[in-house]
């Protein structure tokens, strides 16, 4: 049966690891050249994104890998935390265990928001990706986009409210 902090740190490698690979996919979403006319799959001029959009694109992937960072770096820390308490020449009293189990719920708490904002800004700059490739959500010629735009909009956030409900359920145990 694994001990309450063996749970902590297999929760935090999960956060880093996830994190690890939606950074991944936020470079590679930056390394893409949106300027490049040979990118789109638009046939009806009208249709093609105004250079607003690469600027959205660009600046969502910053936020994301933003997000994902700060999230990365929050549940590495609480890792080093709680490997440095485990130490046998570390010497705590009363007060310190008692602030040491809120101090790392909160930890998970904040690491957590970071990865759920990195995922809401990851699908913004996908739902970019998106318009500038098949033309955009406003243009009456726009199924194409809406056939990719709906499916994103509707699991990224169903997933993200039972990733929510699930860290809300582990903070409040």
């Amino acid at each position: 049966m694994p001990t309450g902090t063996s749970v902590h740190v297999t929760a935090l490698d999960g956060i880093v690891n996830a994190n690890s690979l939606f950074t991944l996919a936020v470079f590679v979403g930056l390394t893409w050249n949106s300027d490049d006319p040979n990118n789109n799959l638009i046939n009806d001029q009208d249709c093609v994104a105004d250079p607003s959009k690469a600027k959205d694109l660009v600046a969502f992937h910053v936020y994301s890998f933003s997000s994902f960072l700060f999230s990365s770096l929050i549940a590495l820390g609480l890792k080093q935390a709680i490997r440095i308490s485990k130490s046998p020449t570390y010497h705590r009293d009363e007060f310190i265990a008692r602030s040491h189990k809120t101090f790392l719920r909160v930890g998970m708490l904040v690491s957590s928001i970071g990865s759920f904002c990195g995922c809401g800004f990851l699908m913004m700059a996908l739902v970019n990706v998106v318009q500038i490739k098949l033309g955009t959500l406003t243009c009456g010629n726009s199924s194409d986009s809406f056939a990719a735009v709906i499916p994103l909009i509707i699991l990224v956030p169903v997933a993200l409210l039972v990733y929510a409900s699930m860290i809300l359920y582990a903070f409040s145990r």
